[in-house]
Formats: structure tokens, C-alpha cells, sequence
């Protein structure tokens, strides 16, 4: 009798994630107090990073590593709202996610950094009566320079003969 396929390929939820949900040197075990502490809000941006140690609400691995938005908190979850390519299109996916494997994301933070930074900007120029604009400008090309040189110093290279040697 002929064997056949002696191996199955696994089709389960967690299959292909050997590396992928393994934990780094000394980070093993559960996790620390304060992952349980984080306050989320609506709107807040998250990234999602699976914590193996902790099996209930695990998301599916393909939204491991994803970062999306909080939608809804409950008492020991969170909604979170996020893009996924489908063939020729962004679906929106909305995913109930234990906070074990949700961290705050840091997408936003330059970006808000800058908001702050141009309200006090806006704040100080209507103190003085002046108008700014806070838009970015993208860096244009260099200044022009001209490089002076003594005759002398100049050394000009040009490349040797070609010689054919048989031997």
C-alpha cells in the first residue's frame, strides 16, 4: 500500500507563527503590571503585538505587528479599527483585541509634537501682531559655489596607453 502524504500541513489558528509570537531574551513569562494599567481612549493609535504568554484574545497573526485605532474599551478589551489589502481593495476591519496584546503607538508623536509647537508659534506671533505660516517647506537645492584654484595645483589625469602583452 502506498503511503502518500505522511505530513499534513496545519491549517490552525495559530499555524506558521513559531517565530513570529516568540518571545525575546528575558522578556519571557506574563506580563508586567503596568501593561494592565495603560489607560486607551477612542482614537487613541495602537499597535498590536500578540503576547504569546497570554492565550485569551489572542488577535489572528496577521494583525500582529499591525497599528490601528481604538473604536471602543471595554473592561478588559479593546476595538480596534484598522486597514487590510484585499486583492485590489482596503477593507476596514474592526477586532476585538485583549489589552495583553495592545501596546500605545508612536506613530503620532512627531506629528503632535508639531501641533504644539505651532500653536505656541501662532500664539507668540499674535501677541506681537504678526502673521506666520507654519507650513513645511521641503529643502531646496545647495547654495552655489565656486571652487578658485592656482594653475599649478591643478593636476590633470588622463588614463595610460593600452598595451597587449601575449606572454
Amino acid at each position: 500500500v502506498t503511503m502518500g502524504a505522511t505530513r499534513i500541513i496545519s491549517k490552525g489558528y495559530r499555524h506558521g507563527t513559531r517565530d513570529k509570537y516568540s518571545k525575546k531574551y528575558r522578556t519571557k513569562g506574563l506580563p508586567g503590571l503596568s501593561r494592565y494599567l495603560t489607560t486607551f481612549k477612542r482614537g487613541d493609535y495602537v499597535d498590536i503585538v500578540a503576547d504569546s504568554s497570554v492565550q485569551k484574545g489572542l488577535p489572528y497573526s496577521f494583525y500582529h505587528g499591525r497599528t490601528g485605532i481604538v473604536f471602543n474599551v471595554n473592561r478588559n478589551a479593546l476595538g480596534v479599527e484598522m486597514t487590510k489589502i484585499i486583492g485590489n481593495r482596503q477593507l476596514r476591519k474592526r477586532i476585538h483585541v485583549r489589552i495583553e496584546h495592545v501596546r500605545k503607538s508612536r506613530c503620532a508623536e512627531s506629528f503632535l509634537r508639531r501641533v504644539k509647537e505651532n500653536d505656541q508659534k501662532k500664539r507668540d506671533a499674535r501677541l506681537q501682531g504678526k502673521s506666520i505660516v507654519c507650513k513645511r517647506v521641503p529643502q531646496g537645492p545647495k547654495e552655489m559655489k565656486i571652487v578658485k584654484a592656482k594653475p599649478e595645483d591643478v593636476e590633470v589625469l588622463a588614463p595610460l596607453p593600452f598595451v597587449e602583452n601575449y606572454f
